[in-house]
């Protein structure tokens, strides 16, 4: 359409501009025998009651104008012809019944044996004397050009319309093949097909990039189905141990726990520590699932030196117990974004932890902040951590001491430190694990600190 218009609007102006171009010329000679006349000498003619009119009724005074594309005609104010060109031969200009001394000048157009001419009247006036001139530039050659422009433009359009076509068809199924590709290609990827890719154009387009993306968020639900399956796995593995432990042990005490008091005595022990490990197993599942969460966790400002200090407060029988030294102390007192509760659930994680693998010596926790940072260390002096173990210390119900973890009474649940990274992480924090100055493990967690504007004015 646009197409259409343009060419249409295209040859309505060049028809203009030819129509225009054959008025100046017709104008043209009509100026220059109007300025002839009056510069004529009527008394040069034998008959001069007719001034400077004269002029017009010599037909041999009107030739010097005449050409194949000039026609020209002079009449009587009554339409009669006095004089014309030879090239008219035996036809005649019809005269215009509107021309006038008052409009004495119009263009109009006429045919003439059949022949289309565009023709300039002129009423001249001299005195009492007038009469009316004719100039004519057939049509016929200028229609010739315009029908060949006119086929030309056709031409180009009906050319520009089949590219546009065919070059928009192209453009469609360069467009929509890789896209209904992909449509296809994700129909036949399911949770049990994550491994699947989308094939990406060989193009740097927005095609290509979605495709990109989508094999990313594709690896993205891969991997994070692969640690669901891992943690469903791990927990079921886990949470065997304990259930098959009650369960052994309930069926002691429905044979023999009438008849036999100390057997009795050491199945409910056993069913009250493995029901103690299964409660807590499930309460770091859901302290891991609020973590994962993030944005449910009601978060205000709170002291971190005093999150630890209530921490180590509340470990210091278990570190007493087993003969440990439990030192705290903070080089500052930072101020984090975060909630109370987890954030002194992950210090008392990595406090237990420490008191749990260590046998002899101290556990210290240090409080301090950096710039923007504040930040919770704690170190123990007991055997540290694998080089080859770091990674995965963070890892849902990973242990680095398997034979030792279940000696200590209620048996590790393998959550701990995975808590504390999610605790740590839904409060824009990180947490990393190395070795202290006295050979043992070294936990810090780093976290934003707030800014409160405070001056020291002591």
């Amino acid at each position: 359409m646009a197409l259409a218009v343009t060419s249409a609007i295209i040859a309505w102006r060049f028809q203009s501009i030819l129509y225009d171009s054959a008025k100046a010329n017709v104008n043209a000679t009509m100026s220059e025998i109007v300025l002839a006349s009056q510069h004529s000498n009527p008394y040069t003619f034998s008959d001069s009651t007719g001034g400077a009119l004269q002029f017009f009724f010599n037909s041999t005074n009107l030739a010097q104008w005449e050409s194949p594309s000039t026609f020209i005609q002079v009449d009587s104010t009554a339409g009669y012809p006095l004089a014309k060109t030879d090239n008219l031969g035996g036809n005649t200009i019809p005269p215009n019944a509107e021309l006038s001394a008052k409009a004495d000048t119009a263009f109009r157009d006429v045919t003439i044996a059949g022949t289309p001419y565009l023709v300039e009247d002129r009423y001249v006036s001299e005195g009492a004397s007038a009469a009316v001139v004719h100039v004519a530039q057939p049509l016929d050659a200028l229609f010739q050009v315009f029908a060949q422009a006119r086929r030309v433009i056709i031409f180009t359009l009906g050319a520009a319309t089949v590219a546009v076509i065919l070059l928009s068809i192209l453009l469609a199924a360069q467009a929509t093949t890789p896209i209904d590709d992909l449509s296809n290609a994700m129909r036949e990827i399911g949770f049990d097909r994550l491994s699947l890719r989308l094939k990406r154009p060989p193009r740097n387009d927005e095609i290509g990039r979605l495709a990109g993306s989508f094999n990313d968020l594709l690896g993205r639900l891969e991997e994070a189905f692969a640690r669901e399956r891992r943690f469903i796995s791990d927990a079921s593995h886990e949470l065997k141990t304990p259930l098959t432990s009650i369960n052994a042990n309930a069926q002691m005490l429905l044979r023999w726990g009438d008849r036999e008091p100390e057997i009795r005595h050491e199945s409910l022990e056993t069913i009250a520590a493995e029901s103690a490990s299964l409660a807590s197993m499930v309460n770091g599942m859901l302290t891991l699932a609020k973590a994962d969460r993030g944005d449910d966790v009601p978060k205000e400002p709170v002291s971190l030196a005093q999150l630890a200090s209530e921490a180590v407060r509340i470990s210091a029988q278990r570190a007493a117990d087993k003969r440990l030294t439990l030192t705290f102390e903070h080089e500052a007192v930072p101020v984090v974004f975060g909630d109370p509760s987890l954030l002194r659930q992950l210090i008392g994680n990595l406090i237990d932890n420490a008191v749990k693998y260590t046998e002899a010596g101290s556990v210290d926790v240090r409080v301090g902040e950096t710039g923007n940072s504040a930040w919770v260390e704690v170190s123990d002096s007991g055997p540290g951590i694998p080089e080859d173990e770091l990674p995965h210390v963070f890892d849902r119900f990973y242990r680095t001491d398997k034979a030792r973890s279940r000696s200590e009474g209620i048996p590790g649940t393998g959550l701990g430190l995975a808590i504390v990274r999610s605790i740590a992480r839904v409060h824009e924090g990180e947490v990393t694990a190395g070795r202290s100055q006295a050979g043992g493990a070294l936990f810090r967690v780093v976290l934003p600190r707030m800014d409160l504007g405070l001056t020291d004015i002591s």
